[in-house]
């Protein structure tokens, strides 16, 4: 195995036990005994480029829980490796000098909670490689309202987090974060932050590091935020608020989220690339 091998063995294996580790702390959460169903998938090992024109292999593992606390989680890992399409290269780093050929690992999650005091949540981290290669991922907080206490304590954990790398990070991910996740066409944002990042190319054990306490921070800090909110009792009205938040959540990502149209444009599983839509949600 050479080195570039065993480096995505590396992030591959991580990233499957923070899946396993996040998925356990969500179901100690629940109240009715609900658990996550595990669904795999595989697009097998093929030359034949699909409708998007790429070349599509390798598979991943979809996790979702439906229950009392969270009304819809999804927290799903892939490692695809194919051939970008031509009109695809140019928007991703190193695809050109590869001629299109790239490897892809992660972990992706998105929480809709069934409470509307207790806020949505998504993370994900990833690791891409072409001619080059980098990891990229985040979290961030999308609440219908908003806890002063929450927020702080989000962003002060993320923070922590980056400050133990790098002080430039949480200032340069966290505005990151506050201009990606922003709705143009409503002129507002999505939820609270947090944080985003990507590109990280240049010293790789240094960046793994830091993309593993990523996803270690989040299994901390958001459990902790669901414990506070879990049980405060809600109306129709309140839960109708929720709903149209939710509307916003799904326009985000249908039009501007760059996972998601990297999973629809290389011809990915559509039903994981969505699993990040509510499972209810109302316009005004």
């Amino acid at each position: 195995m050479n080195d570039l091998d065993n480096k995505k063995q590396q992030a591959q294996d991580w990233f499957k036990t923070l899946r396993n580790q996040i998925c356990a702390s969500f179901e100690a959460l629940e109240t009715n005994g609900a658990q996550f169903e595990r669904t795999p998938w595989d697009r097998g090992n093929s030359d034949a480029p699909n409708e998007s024109g790429s070349i599509l292999n390798g598979g991943g593992e979809m996790s979702v829980m439906r229950g009392e606390v969270f009304e819809k989680v999804g927290v799903n890992i892939s490692t695809v490796h194919g051939t970008f399409s031509e009109q695809f290269r140019d928007k991703i780093p190193g695809a050109k000098e590869s001629n299109g050929a790239f490897w892809a690992s992660g972990v992706s999650l998105v929480a809709h909670m069934k409470n509307p005091y207790v806020p949505a949540v998504h993370m994900n981290t990833r690791m891409i490689a072409t001619s080059k290669c980098w990891f990229g991922g985040g979290a961030d907080l999308t609440p219908t309202f908003e806890y002063e206490q929450d927020t702080k304590d989000f962003h002060d954990a993320f923070k922590a987090c980056c400050d133990k790398h790098d002080e430039t990070y949480y200032p340069r991910f966290k505005k990151w974060c506050d201009e990606y996740f922003f709705l143009p066409h409503r002129n507002e944002a999505r939820g609270i932050g947090g944080i985003f990042y990507d590109y990280l190319d240049t010293e790789w054990d240094k960046h793994f590091a830091f993309t593993k306490d990523v996803g270690t921070t989040f299994d901390q800090i958001f459990p902790e935020i669901v414990r506070r909110r879990m049980n405060e009792a809600w109306t129709e009205e309140a839960k109708d608020k929720q709903r149209i938040k939710r509307g916003r959540y799904a326009e985000f990502n249908l039009l501007y989220d760059r996972g998601t149209q990297f999973g629809l444009k290389t011809g990915g599983n559509t039903d994981a690339i969505l699993m990040s839509m509510p499972p209810e949600a109302k316009w005004a």
